[in-house]
């Protein structure tokens, strides 16, 4: 159909024509309300934005000289975050001759992973980087 022909069927019906595919040959058009076209994509995009979950990364820090109560009480907000979805940062900041004891720094986070170790998956191993080391836990799949 010509375009002349078709925009005279648009205006007759009371909607508009729309260009949907400019680069067929010959391009390709359709007679809607654009409008109301237009209101459902919105509608579409704000009800998939909705469903989407946002994984927040949380930070928790821990000592290599820290006590056992102390250490529980950071085991629980852990689990209270992974309960949330959100994966969880732990690190243990080295200080002066620290550096020399990496392994013991190791072991404390292994003993915080045994203490959330029912909510949790480890995605990256104890490892130091730099002055730190560093663990990535995240929530099991239920």
């Amino acid at each position: 159909m010509s375009l002349a022909d078709a925009n005279a069927k648009a205006i007759q019906l009371d909607l508009d024509l729309v260009l949907i595919s400019p680069q067929a040959t010959p391009p390709v058009c359709k007679i809607m309300d654009y409008g109301k076209y237009r209101f459902e994509q919105i509608k579409k995009e704000k009800e998939a934005k909705k469903n989407q979950k946002i994984v927040a990364l949380k930070e928790i820090q821990l000592s290599m000289t820290i006590d056992l109560h102390d250490m529980e009480v950071k085991a629980r907000s852990a689990e209270k975050f992974l309960k949330n979805g959100d994966k969880v940062k732990v690190v243990i900041r080295m200080r002066g001759r620290e550096m020399s004891r990496q392994g013991a720094g190791k072991e404390v986070m292994l003993k915080f992973y045994n203490m959330v170790e029912e909510l949790a998956n480890i995605d990256k191993q104890p490892e130091t980087e730099g002055r730190n080391i560093i663990m990535m836990l995240s929530a099991k799949k239920k």
